[in-house]
């Protein structure tokens, strides 16, 4: 039972995928898996492929977010760029790919799965999926809008260490209560070692979710009470380069 409160990557599964240790276990990843994980990053966010950026005609972009067909109308283009740190431009590349994969305006979490899933056929990505899409669902009405996305989209790529670092604890405290137990990061790292599949390279032993899960509560636990906080989080993080640096890795994406 959690005895403490606080306040309220980034997942790692893009560096595991590669090769490299994640943002809470340390190793930094080399200049090719950076390379990587950019290209791929936002391959793994439904609704947003970069794998060929859409022409933009931004009288076309500015008139479906005035008079929109979809069910869904986002807000304004103006009050969005008050919202994120993206520029009009950037916003409307992004609302154009979002409807050309979502004409609805909105993603359920069934969706959410199916999408995701198109990028990990080699393992289970349903129970992360639902994780994740948990930590875009800022109403928590079970589906989430455009604005959803490119607010958490912003923080993660914009944002600073401290809005990122916090956006992952948020991601790994599963009940938001302000702490996370080592059940809820069990769950976590189980959910993305289940991702990866049973046949990756280097094949990884049965115990390694379990180590993991123990690798970040020496680091981070800073007392010992079997719990980590927010701010046990902040700290821990922000006292290893490594950590610090992998908060790098994101920038310039868009």
């Amino acid at each position: 039972m959690k005895t403490k409160s606080g306040n309220q990557s980034l997942s790692s599964e893009s560096r595991e995928l590669e090769g490299s240790k994640d943002l809470l276990t340390g190793n930094p990843p080399t200049s090719q898996s950076k390379k990587t994980v950019k290209q791929r990053f936002l391959k793994l966010l439904p609704c947003c492929h970069t794998d060929s950026a859409p022409s933009v005609n931004q009288n076309s972009v500015d008139e479906d977010f005035q008079v929109s067909t979809v069910c869904y109308r986002p807000e304004g283009l103006e009050k969005l760029q008050d919202m994120t740190r993206f520029s009009r431009k950037e916003l409307q590349i992004l609302y154009r790919s979002f409807k050309n994969e979502c004409p609805n305006g909105i993603v359920d979490e069934e969706t959410f799965k199916f999408i995701y899933s198109q990028f990990f056929l080699q393992g289970d990505s349903s129970t992360y999926a639902h994780f994740l899409f948990e930590a875009f669902d800022r109403q928590k009405n079970g589906v989430v809008s455009f604005e959803d996305f490119v607010i958490a989209l912003s923080t993660i790529l914009r944002g600073t260490a401290i809005d990122r670092l916090t956006w992952a604890f948020n991601l790994y405290d599963l009940n938001k209560d302000g702490c996370v137990t080592k059940e809820e990061m069990t769950d976590i790292i189980r959910s993305i070692y289940d991702m990866m599949g049973k046949y990756t390279y280097p094949c990884m032993e049965d115990s390694a979710p379990q180590e993991h899960v123990e690798n970040f509560f020496q680091k981070m636990d800073q007392n010992n009470d079997g719990i980590v906080t927010m701010e046990e989080f902040l700290e821990s993080c922000q006292k290893d380069e490594n950590i610090m640096e992998s908060m790098q890795l994101f920038d310039h994406i868009l």
